[in-house]
């Protein structure tokens, strides 16, 4: 498949992704927004390193000089994140149980089709890693937002009382 087809797809995903972060609401985006940047920061870097040691390789970039993670991580994953935690956060039981669902599908059937269209691949990086990893990246989010994000949003919540 054409790398400009692909480059359409990965727009549409980011765009479509945009528009369901802007449905979560301002309270909630108040109060998630931070550890899911937290966890867009520590993915972008993440990736850097991986293409670096040759965990996986991106091929199709929507420009040039930009990072061929960053629509996903300024799109799918930072909402994703949000949503997530919106649904979740409360019950670690919860979180946890759709994270792992969330993160095989990604793993499995998303990568598959990717791989296949020609987005990414992995290279020295088996996919079961690959979902231990995203599971270990949920728990640290999960830590971030009981420990950080829960005071940061209490701060900015307690002028507003």
């Amino acid at each position: 498949m054409s790398h400009k087809r692909n480059k359409r797809y990965i727009l549409i995903l980011m765009l479509i992704s945009w528009v369901f972060l802007l449905l979560a609401g301002k309270e909630t985006l108040k109060r998630y927004l931070p550890a899911s940047m937290f966890m867009s920061l520590l993915v972008y870097s993440e990736n850097v390193l991986a293409e670096r040691i040759n965990w996986w390789t991106i091929s199709t970039r929507l420009f040039p000089k930009v990072n061929g993670i960053m629509p996903f991580v300024i799109g799918v994953f930072l909402t994703g994140s949000v949503w997530i935690l919106k649904f979740t956060y409360q019950n670690i039981y919860l979180y946890v149980f759709v994270n792992i669902l969330v993160d095989s599908f990604f793993t499995y059937p998303f990568y598959s089709l990717f791989k296949k269209l020609g987005v990414w691949k992995l290279t020295h990086l088996k996919q079961y890693k690959l979902s231990v990893l995203f599971f270990m990246k949920s728990l640290l989010m999960y830590a971030f937002q009981k420990y950080i994000g829960e005071r940061l949003y209490s701060k900015i919540k307690a002028p507003l009382q």
